[in-house]
């Protein structure tokens, strides 16, 4: 079939490429993933083509119809991976001329396969940013339930991992929320971004047709109409590239979640008890539980943060227009994309179904000292000492107590007045954790009543 396989482009060459050329050459693979946008802008290709009396009438209808069989085939019985038709493009394009003969040859005229690979592409990447979305607002909901069932359960706040100061849980889980936010703000930036249509630029230089570029993108629901630029139209992956790291940066937050999961899932820290649904057993040792989804979640950053890099590099030194080095530019974005959905699905499995052991916190919050600078803000507020002076008086209260072997609240006021005179008793109802937790009431601290305001906000935003 040498010269019948390659007529979309053939006339050129006597002989077909070596088996190995096709197999290099071949993306049908991957790309066949774009099979439903790429019949999507081929059909709207045809009736702009019909519209502007570029094609006939019946011609147009024809294709119209064969792409909709052809639509029918595929989310049937999926999408025929031939590597001598190379792509989804020609894929598509010799099926249509087997149903419909040569009106088949009239879809092609005034688009390439340059402008119309970035069009899917950019489609597909629109629509993943939405789904991104929905799945990262799936988590969210998780997590300010579960927030909301523990705005006051007091746990340690960490700084270098070791115990700070007294914080709720609530608190602790709606710091995600905001890092998710930020995510959902990304998504929705980069999918602002790609809303022009490449769609009519050809194969770097426009056409001499008389296309209606404008009418192309307003039916594909690109926003911002078409490109302006026809060589940057078909060689920009920068709508990518934000998508990839937009995936990257929600990746990162989600892997941070996963490591405290997994800490707090130790014996050592025993904050959580993880549900026989997203941990698993070992294979010799019978006690184990292991908390391998999210262990995968936190190995899945790496390689989205992989797949950034990767399209990074292939692009950074190409000059323009389109070169072949741009068809890897597909299986980074949806390896990345594959590994957020799974990461985000699990993690909302685990914070909807993880025990928490609100006792085995508290213990751990009212260690360390972790009340601290509630005795120094005591003394600023109460005595009027200046901070740098009350944060020496307290660091000398902490050495008495690490010395006795007690806590803040245990120290005898006689022993903390022999340290500084201007200690009351009435200090020891700033030392508990509750007390801690409850006296930080400044805008975003973790006193439960503003924990609960900003669980109340979340809820709002979500349309709880």
């Amino acid at each position: 079939m040498a010269d019948d396989t390659h007529q979309m482009w053939g006339g050129r060459f006597s002989s077909k490429p070596a088996e190995l050329m096709q197999r290099i050459n071949a993306s049908i693979r991957f790309d066949k993933r774009l099979w439903r946008e790429d019949i999507a802008a081929s059909k709207v290709h045809a009736e702009m083509l019909r519209d502007q009396g570029i094609i006939a009438e019946t011609d147009a209808a024809v294709i119209l119809k064969g792409l909709d069989q052809i639509a029918e085939e595929y989310e049937r019985d999926g999408v025929p991976e031939r590597p001598e038709l190379e792509d989804i493009h020609m894929t598509v394009e010799s099926r249509l001329s087997e149903l419909i003969g040569d009106a088949a040859g009239r879809l092609h005229t005034a688009r390439s396969r340059n402008d119309q690979v970035a069009t899917d592409f950019k489609m597909w990447t629109s629509n993943a940013c939405d789904e991104a979305i929905e799945a990262i607002q799936q988590l969210e909901t998780a997590v300010v339930r579960r927030a909301e069932e523990h705005a006051e359960t007091v746990m340690p706040g960490f700084t270098h991992l070791q115990v700070a100061q007294p914080v709720t849980l609530g608190h602790h889980l709606m710091a995600y929320y905001e890092m998710l936010q930020r995510d959902i703000s990304r998504f929705i930036g980069a999918a602002v971004n790609m809303s022009q249509c490449p769609l009519g630029a050809a194969a770097l230089a426009g056409t001499g047709f008389p296309t209606d570029r404008e009418a192309t993108a307003k039916a594909l629901g690109f926003a911002n109409g078409p490109t302006s630029n026809s060589l940057d139209s078909v060689s920009d992956r920068d709508f990518a590239i934000e998508f990839l790291s937009a995936v990257a940066q929600c990746a990162l937050h989600l892997s941070r979640l996963a490591e405290e999961l997994i800490i707090w899932a130790s014996p050592q820290f025993g904050f959580v008890k993880l549900s026989d649904d997203y941990s698993t057993g070992s294979s010799i040792m019978p006690q184990k539980r292991n908390p391998d989804a999210a262990e995968l979640v936190r190995g899945h950053s790496g390689r989205i943060i992989g797949c950034l890099t990767s399209l990074m590099v292939t692009m950074k030194g190409l000059p323009l227009a389109y070169s072949k080095d741009m068809q890897d530019d597909k299986e980074p974005v949806f390896e990345a994309y594959d590994l957020l959905m799974l990461s985000l699905q699990a993690l909302a499995g685990m914070i909807e179904t993880v025990t928490f052991v609100p006792e085995r916190m508290r213990e751990a919050a009212a260690s360390g000292y972790s009340t601290a600078t509630d005795l120094a803000d005591w003394l600023v507020r109460e005595a009027d000492v200046p901070f740098r002076e009350a944060h020496h008086i307290t660091g000398r209260a902490v050495k008495l107590a690490e010395e006795r072997g007690c806590q803040l609240n245990e120290v005898p006021l006689d022993a903390l007045q022999a340290i500084d005179s201007r200690i009351e008793s009435r200090v020891f109802d700033v030392l508990s954790v509750e007390a801690s937790v409850r006296s930080r009431t400044s805008y975003g601290g973790t006193a439960p009543d503003r924990v609960r305001e900003q669980i109340a906000k979340a809820k709002e935003e979500l349309g709880l």
